[in-house]
């Protein structure tokens, strides 16, 4: 958060001191016109607030100027948040925890969404699930003379993340399939359409398309079935903006974003299409589809958190299990 008072900055602090281990400061208190936050969001799906709050001029109401800045994917984000360059960052759970294990102040103020993952098969997967159940992806191999491919995020990601679960839950060995790491929800698309890969797990905008263009890949089970409260992008605060009067005016405003796209759905379809490039026909579908379950609620996504954090202790992402009181600052929200 940059301030033209003498009030020393996180990003100064970490430039002159080398480490965050024993950082204390009292945050940007009394927040005038010549504060800065910058803001890491994507464009995703799941980061919908962000566009919504920018198109809808929500962020005027913020007693700070507003620096968006997009990333394409989470671990271009802890980089800079590591660096120092960011204040708030709407990104995924996990790499979250990531800035968090990591000792930076920082915690999860708010979700961004619940629950919006797909995990999608192939039609005659399907089939072969109905008759065979976990077994049909050794079915499937011995069928086909090839492993079932899933294509997905990277290897910790949220999407991957729900994948496994799913796969340990239903008892299939990840041995059985093959996982595919893609980078990009229209990269994941391309990868269906051209016959890539057999399945995902992704979320918006690719289970929508693919239900209603021609290919054979399709939802077969949603997030909620799988992973009730899961987790996806959250807004991520440094601890100067979460002590200061910032906090709860963008959690306001992230509020009002959330109303928005729940109550109107064509004006968000607009939206969607200009900030993330989906067509507002398709747009529209997918925010009236069982994978549009947009909250500000940190408390939504609890039970999701505590599968996913145990999940990038064991991929060695993070160093110890986080608990909740560690990912979440619950405060920002609750006093609104």
């Amino acid at each position: 958060m940059k301030n033209t008072s003498t009030t020393l900055s996180r990003r100064q602090y970490l430039a002159g001191a080398g480490t965050v281990a024993t950082l204390g400061l009292g945050g940007c208190l009394g927040l005038g016109g010549g504060d800065e936050i910058t803001v890491a969001y994507m464009p995703i799906f799941p980061d919908l607030q962000w566009f919504v709050m920018e198109e809808q001029g929500y962020l005027d109401e913020i007693d700070a100027t507003i620096d968006g800045r997009e990333f394409t994917d989470g671990p271009a984000i802890v980089q800079a948040y590591g660096s120092g360059e960011l204040d708030v960052a709407m990104f995924g759970i996990v790499p979250s925890m990531i800035v968090i294990d990591r000792g930076l102040p920082a915690k999860v103020t708010a979700a961004n969404i619940k629950e919006p993952m797909a995990i999608m098969v192939h039609d005659d997967l399907q089939s072969l699930w109905d008759e065979h159940g976990s077994d049909a992806f050794a079915v499937w191999e011995e069928e086909r003379g090839q492993k079932f491919r899933f294509g997905t995020f990277p290897q910790g990601s949220v999407p991957d993340v729900l994948l496994r679960y799913w796969l340990q839950q239903e008892g299939v060995d990840e041995s059985t399939v093959e996982i595919i790491e893609i980078s990009g929800a229209n990269a994941v698309w391309q990868a269906i359409a051209n016959g890539e890969v057999d399945g995902s797990s992704i979320m918006e905008p690719v289970p929508t398309r693919a239900a209603q263009e021609d290919v054979p890949v399709r939802t077969f089970r949603t997030a909620a079935e799988v992973m009730p409260g899961q987790p996806a992008a959250v807004t991520l605060m440094s601890d100067e903006v979460r002590d200061s009067d910032v906090s709860s005016q963008f959690l306001e405003q992230h509020v009002r974003a959330t109303e928005f796209i729940r109550n109107n759905t064509e004006a968000t379809a607009d939206i969607v299409e200009s900030g993330i490039g989906m067509a507002a026909d398709q747009a529209q579908s997918a925010l009236e589809g069982p994978l549009s379950n947009f909250v500000t609620d940190p408390r939504e996504i609890e039970n999701g958190t505590e599968v996913f954090s145990e999940f990038a202790n064991e991929n060695g992402q993070i160093d110890e299990r986080l608990s909740l009181d560690q990912i979440f600052d619950y405060s920002v929200y609750d006093n609104l």
